[in-house]
């Protein structure tokens, strides 16, 4: 079981840390891998928001942890107290995968976790973040940075990104997939997505994508284009892009591209089915271009995903190679 620490100390945003406890405190229903050992790691009594909390551990337990998150820090023009920048620290020398989300970056920054290193915050603090720490590669404009063993978020719902994508990332797509399903949340936005869009994205399902983006769901099959969609929606291409940065944050094409490998990775999870078969089913033509864009968007080839987050034996049937 791997076990989850929150670091919390006084001045820490009550919504990324109990979004951080509902994703790793307790598994989805009809999960049945183990779940996450969480531990609340903090000096004496905090206060989170308007709420007072007694930590399970101190903070010299974080060194203990498989990974380590650092809610939301609500004082950004103050330093993060010493105690907590050493033990976050001495986490990552450890071994610990230490996680930020939102304003939390200002901690692993302090701690010096994130020189040299790409990372995000609230788009809001961006420049704060860049200012005072000159070697932090800051990058106002995305959800959410992995570096492997150092992450970073955005603000509020990009936190939630990210937890899931840790989820996805230790139990495969499906298990992130029932979990964001529990939490009524959307099952995966890239973490390359803008954080801050020009329109709001609509909360109603009446915006001009609401039907044309299941409808391309349905035929990721096919290779579909940017003029296909347009054409089904009605639309200039021009005008679809402006539509599709507004209430997705991102190109129509890399939208696809996304919705093609969440299928893929469906797909070598749950069927016995050969590379070939898998890319002709989520439109990628190939064999070849199936690798090259899941390694690229993944990290590891299409064999080596289903290696390792095949979630139970299908039917008898040809290998993936």
């Amino acid at each position: 079981m791997s076990t989850v620490a929150l670091a919390v100390t006084d001045g820490m945003l009550h919504f990324e840390l109990s979004l951080a406890y509902e994703v790793f405190g307790s598994a989805p229903a009809g999960v049945s891998v183990p779940w996450y050992d969480v531990r609340v790691c903090g000096v004496d009594a905090v206060r989170v928001g308007r709420f007072r909390l007694e930590p399970d551990h101190g903070l010299d337990r974080l060194p203990d942890a498989d990974t380590v998150i650092v809610p939301g820090w609500a004082d950004t023009d103050v330093e993060p107290p010493a105690e907590l920048v050493g033990a976050v620290r001495a986490a990552h020398e450890a071994g610990a995968r230490v996680v930020s989300l939102c304003t939390g970056a200002f901690v692993l920054a302090a701690a010096g976790l994130l020189d040299g290193k790409r990372a995000t915050t609230h788009w809001a603090h961006t420049a704060a973040l860049a200012d005072r720490y000159p070697r932090v590669e800051v990058d106002p404009d995305v959800l959410y940075v992995d570096n492997g063993s150092v992450l970073t978020s955005a603000g509020k719902a990009a936190a939630m990104d990210l937890c899931l994508h840790l989820v996805r990332l230790d139990h495969g797509s499906s298990v992130a997939n029932t979990a964001a399903r529990r939490l009524v949340v959307p099952p995966h936005r890239a973490g390359g997505q803008a954080q801050f869009v020009a329109a709001p994205v609509p909360t109603r399902d009446d915006h001009p994508l609401a039907a044309l983006l299941p409808w391309a769901i349905e035929r990721l099959d096919r290779p579909l284009t940017v003029e296909d969609l347009a054409r089904r929606a009605g639309m200039s291409s021009r005008h679809l892009s402006r539509h599709f940065r507004a209430v997705t944050g991102t190109t129509p094409l890399q939208w696809l591209l996304t919705q093609r490998i969440r299928r893929a990775q469906e797909l070598l999870e749950s069927t016995d089915d050969v590379v070939d078969a898998i890319a002709a089913a989520t439109g990628m033509g190939t064999a070849t271009t199936l690798r090259r864009h899941f390694n690229r968007t993944v990290g590891v080839p299409p064999d080596t995903y289903r290696r390792t987050f095949r979630s139970a034996p299908g039917p008898t049937g040809p290998t993936a190679e």
